[in-house]
């Protein structure tokens, strides 16, 4: 992919939506691949301040998951974007969030989700990785 003309590799942060008492992942769709599941994920920007916000706000927007980044999990370098993943315990989810009209959002236990997300190697990784996979 390479670094769509960035000097450096993009900043990315992502949450890992869980629901701990069920053992469940929450995933959404792809925008540009509605076919394919992704986390929760997008560039940190300087308003975030530190990475785990980014990962917090991103939740919001593509998933409406309201909850607590519990856990730093992995960062994973690729050579177009540096992966940082954090675990989000979920207390809620919203009705109506930003991108509802664009993505689906589904629960699934750990090993659906690594299924959905073997397409994208590097969140299959930062999944891997997480206190689920224990």
């Amino acid at each position: 992919m390479g670094t769509k003309g960035r000097a450096v590799p993009r900043v990315v942060c992502c949450a890992i939506p869980i629901a701990r008492a069920a053992g469940k992942v929450l995933v959404v769709t792809s925008r540009k691949r509605p076919n394919h599941w992704v986390l929760p994920k997008g560039g940190w920007e300087p308003s975030d301040v530190q990475l785990e916000a980014a990962a917090s706000r991103e939740a919001l927007e593509e998933a409406g998951v309201r909850g607590t980044i519990t856990r730093y999990v992995i960062t994973i370098p690729t050579p177009s974007a540096t992966y940082h993943f954090y675990e989000l315990d979920v207390a809620a989810l919203d009705q109506d969030w930003l991108e509802r009209g664009e993505r689906r959002r589904e629960w699934v236990d750990y090993a659906e989700a690594i299924k959905r997300l073997e397409w994208k190697a590097e969140l299959a990784q930062g999944l891997k990785s997480s206190s689920l996979a224990r």
